[in-house]
């Protein structure tokens, strides 16, 4: 990855890599990022960066582009997974889930925060858990759907009555009743 991007952006790359020791400490960085990923799909992606970009890249960035080729065990793409955790109905425990990723990913960002918030927002905070988590499950780590019939994690939404007395319980413990 490191002798495509040299060869491609030559000047920039020995600007931005002057000496052998800023190397190093690049590429054990990349390592350290990138080690979930097979050695094909970070030659795909260093590829992908060469073709759509005339800047070296950084490592966000190659990240993206690997990701465009990490679909093991099923695994959709970071955007349709976040697509698909936004538009899933409740209960979410019954929702026919592509992967058990995108579920955990939904869940470690919250139902709400997904439903309500922007995506400018929202997609940061779910694609930082959905590489985290993908990182886990190249590294062997299962992960599961919840029981279907067990909806004990989801609570259904409270009654107006129940809304009313939980914000007065709310107001009076903020001292806001005034």
């Amino acid at each position: 990855m490191f002798a495509l991007f040299r060869l491609n952006y030559h000047n920039q790359f020995y600007s931005a890599y002057a000496d052998t020791e800023l190397l190093n400490q690049a590429k054990r960085l990349w390592l350290e990022a990138l080690g979930h990923f097979s050695s094909e799909q970070i030659l795909l992606g260093a590829k992908r960066v060469i073709e759509t970009s005339d800047y070296l890249p950084t490592l966000n960035r190659m990240m993206q582009c690997c990701e465009e080729y990490h679909h093991p065990q099923g695994l959709p793409s970071p955007r349709q997974a976040y697509l698909e955790a936004c538009n899933a109905p409740s209960p979410k425990a019954r929702f026919s889930w592509s992967h058990p990723l995108v579920y955990h990913a939904g869940l470690e960002t919250g139902w709400y925060r997904l439903a309500n918030e922007a995506e400018a927002s929202s997609y940061p905070v779910f694609l930082e858990h959905y590489r985290r988590l993908s990182r886990d499950l190249a590294r062997g780590e299962q992960l599961a759907l919840p029981d279907p019939a067990d909806d004990s994690r989801e609570k259904p939404p409270l009654s107006r009555e129940e809304s009313r007395q939980h914000l007065a319980e709310l107001k009076a413990s903020l001292k806001l009743d005034a």
